[in-house]
């Protein structure tokens, strides 16, 4: 099964991280802000519950739908859901299905589903571990692996529905009208965008006017301290379409990085001269906060590093693209320009 570029640059990084780090669980680790506050633990911890729709609904099988990987999936029943990454275990408790989902993934690192068993080690599935679970449907994206293991999960005759993944604001519709069409809930799944899509417009409405002024720019570092890995985020980073949506620039993209990620050198921090920078709350922790950050090779060169601007979200949500993007969003907007409200 092929993976997309950004999950084959993080998939190596992230098996060392978690085990050098558990970034699997529900601390947010947090410091700092645009202004170097305590604030944005509370922001991270304040997104780590889904908001479920108030109706829950019932699903209306069977249903056949088309899979990312080109094949025909019908679903005979929802009894036991297991989706494989956070982000479609996001959409499925946002759905109101939440009760029929019997595993997660370890990036579901949101209150409702913490008491899950995970059936991945380092984002690698369980095949076996899915298929005691007995579940009647599985839940992928073309990053979820290894390729045997969602193949012997298939090969046991279980419905298993592959969904492109999410890398920008534009896939959030588009997933959850996958996921909700998989699950016979194609109404709620409609309910459900046009809510998130209204949310999205709502926090873009209160991004602080900047006529004649230059547009923030703001770098993404993936951070995992124990295991040594700093990286600049460049255009396929998944960071990109968050941050103009937030009025802002990809100083990563913006510098010519066409990649999603490339090492920080002080070379490349220069030229991409970010006003912020952007990290997940457990990359920060992982470089002991805000006064390891500046540490860096480069980053105390930079301007956000001489003004100590960072800007942190959950890292269980930062780059999911789904129901709580609208959230994602607001944080990014209250940090970034929290001097100018």
């Amino acid at each position: 099964m092929r993976r997309s570029r950004l999950a084959g640059a993080l998939v190596a990084v992230l098996t060392l991280a978690l085990a050098a780090t558990g970034c699997g669980g529900n601390s947010s680790g947090g410091t700092g802000g645009a202004g170097g506050s305590g604030g944005t633990e509370q922001r991270a911890r304040a997104v780590d519950r889904v908001e479920p729709l108030a109706a829950v609904p019932e699903p209306r099988l069977p249903v056949t739908v088309g899979s990312a990987d080109g094949r025909k999936v019908t679903v005979t029943s929802t009894d036991r859901i297991v989706p494989l990454t956070g982000s479609l275990s996001e959409i499925v408790f946002t759905l109101g299905l939440g009760q029929r989902v019997v595993a997660r993934d370890i990036t579901a690192t949101f209150e409702q589903a913490a008491k899950l068993p995970v059936v991945t080690r380092a984002h690698d599935v369980s095949a076996e571990g899915v298929l005691s679970l007995r579940p009647t449907l599985v839940l992928a994206d073309t990053t979820t692996g290894p390729a045997e293991a969602v193949g012997q999960i298939r090969a046991a005759g279980i419905p298993l529905l592959v969904v492109e993944p999410a890398k920008s604001l534009a896939d959030v519709g588009r997933r959850i009208d996958a996921v909700a069409g998989a699950l016979g809930v194609a109404a709620a799944g409609t309910e459900l965008k046009e809510r998130t899509e209204r949310r999205i417009a709502a926090v873009q409405k209160d991004i602080p006017a900047r006529e004649g002024e230059r547009k923030p720019r703001v770098a993404f570092l993936y951070l995992r301290g124990s295991a040594s890995v700093y990286l600049l985020g460049g255009a396929d980073s998944g960071a990109s379409s968050l941050l103009e949506a937030a009025g802002a620039v990809d100083a990563g993209k913006e510098s010519g990085l066409a990649k999603d990620f490339t090492p920080i050198t002080s070379e490349a921090l220069v030229k991409a001269a970010p006003d912020a920078i952007l990290v997940m709350t457990k990359g920060l922790a992982s470089v002991d906060g805000l006064d390891g950050l500046v540490k860096i090779p480069g980053v105390a060169e930079t301007p956000a590093g001489m003004d100590r601007r960072v800007v942190s979200v959950e890292d269980g949500v930062l780059l999911n693209y789904g129901p709580r993007t609208d959230e994602v969003l607001a944080s990014i907007v209250e940090q970034l320009y929290a001097d100018e409200k």
